[in-house]
């Protein structure tokens, strides 16, 4: 299956990798392409591994979890859409879902 990143999703990584840069660009770097690589390695072959997310408990809706981030997806058609990655203790809100 074909992974995807929506805008949202690519700009939230930019966001976190921007801070955790702070301390070290280079683990910034690190971590972002370690996340990245998670997702894609693991929903390349099994899509629907993560669980579905709670807060909308739709199955097409699933979310996996990074080193304390959720990394939220969607299957649309023969694509996997990765709609949001933010941190752990957040709830996802809905118009993050809604792309």
């Amino acid at each position: 299956m074909r992974v995807t990143w929506s805008r949202e999703a690519s700009e939230n990584l930019a966001e976190i990798e921007d801070f955790t840069a702070r301390d070290s660009l280079e683990r910034a770097v690190r971590f972002v392409d370690a996340l990245i690589d998670h997702a894609e390695t693991i929903l390349a072959d099994n899509p629907r591994s993560g669980r579905v997310v709670p807060e909308i408990c739709n199955p097409d809706m699933r979310e996996l979890i990074y080193r304390g981030y959720r990394i939220v997806y969607r299957f649309k058609g023969d694509v996997l859409e990765i709609v949001t990655v933010f941190e752990g203790h957040r709830q996802l809100r809905l118009s993050e879902s809604d792309e």
